[in-house]
């Protein structure tokens, strides 16, 4: 089972022939919502990956409430542990250029009371061989909160450390697999500017430092993990993207729900998911 504590959004989606440069103005294209979070994006990706997923976080008691859960619904996650709040539902305001790229300014609203009480509740039901997955769309209390509890009952742990925050880089060591993109891993490695062997290195370093695995999303280059003492690489498919929005979070998500399946070695999980993840960003 998995448990996915963390954001769940309205996605308020501009699209336009390029993003526009600081106090410009430009003429968008299209106009659509979606249901979001990166939280939620997660939860659906592990249980239309055949994952068992419960969804803990809030949303408000406004219109945007229903919309925001609705996918989760259908996929059929389990709701018991989202609730509901006076407050607005959290929204991402994303505007989408004709590169497939993207800005985003998110608002938290009602993300922003999920805290410790409901990090216990969303572990007091996970047992030893569960996965717990968390990002960075909710206080960072209730964040460490959860990570405690998982650890005190032998739940596995991942955190995605996105958006980055300033306690991005300490909550990421806390988990037992951390997930970041190349921006993100900077900040953890505590050192700017770093890629190629350089990034494998400080990785390496890493992982023995916290003996934890660590994977870093390259974009189109695809994926590079340190575990269990072995860097293991999966190149990125060539593909024209329609829209990256949510690559990141369907990667994370796909990877959870994989944990379990002792089949598969951790290289070609890391392939399988990464190609799922590429043919997200081609579905129009």
């Amino acid at each position: 089972m998995i448990t996915v504590f963390g954001s769940i959004n309205m996605d308020l989606i501009a699209t336009t022939a390029r993003l526009p440069k600081p106090g410009e103005t430009v003429a968008g294209s299209g106009f659509s919502t979606a249901a979001g979070g990166k939280g939620a994006n997660q939860a659906l990706a592990a249980r239309r990956a055949g994952a068992a997923v419960h969804m803990a976080g809030a949303v408000g008691s406004d219109s945007f409430a229903d919309g925001a859960l609705e996918l989760l619904r259908e996929a059929g996650a389990d709701l018991s542990l989202t609730k509901t709040v006076e407050e607005p539902t959290g929204t991402a305001h994303i505007l989408v250029g004709g590169d497939g790229e993207n800005v985003i300014v998110v608002v938290a609203s009602a993300n922003a009371t999920v805290n410790e009480a409901d990090a216990v509740a969303a572990v007091d039901g996970m047992n030893a061989g569960d996965t717990l997955m968390l990002q960075l769309e909710i206080p960072a209390t209730s964040v460490e909160k959860a990570l405690a509890e998982a650890r005190r009952k032998g739940i596995r742990s991942v955190i995605n450390i996105a958006p980055l925050t300033p306690e991005a880089a300490r909550l990421g060591r806390l988990a037992d697999i951390v997930i970041a993109n190349e921006t993100e891993f900077e900040l953890l490695a505590g050192k700017s500017g770093i890629e190629g062997s350089e990034r494998e290195e400080a990785m390496k370093k890493l992982h023995a430092e916290t003996g934890h695995t660590v994977i870093v999303t390259l974009g189109a280059e695809g994926v590079v993990a340190v575990h269990e003492g072995e860097v293991h690489r999966a190149r990125g498919l060539k593909i024209d993207p329609v829209d990256t929005v949510g690559a990141g979070d369907t990667f994370c998500g796909y990877l959870a729900a994989s944990l379990d399946e002792k089949r598969r070695g951790f290289d070609l999980k890391v392939r399988c998911d990464l190609s799922l993840t590429a043919l997200y960003c081609i579905i129009p």
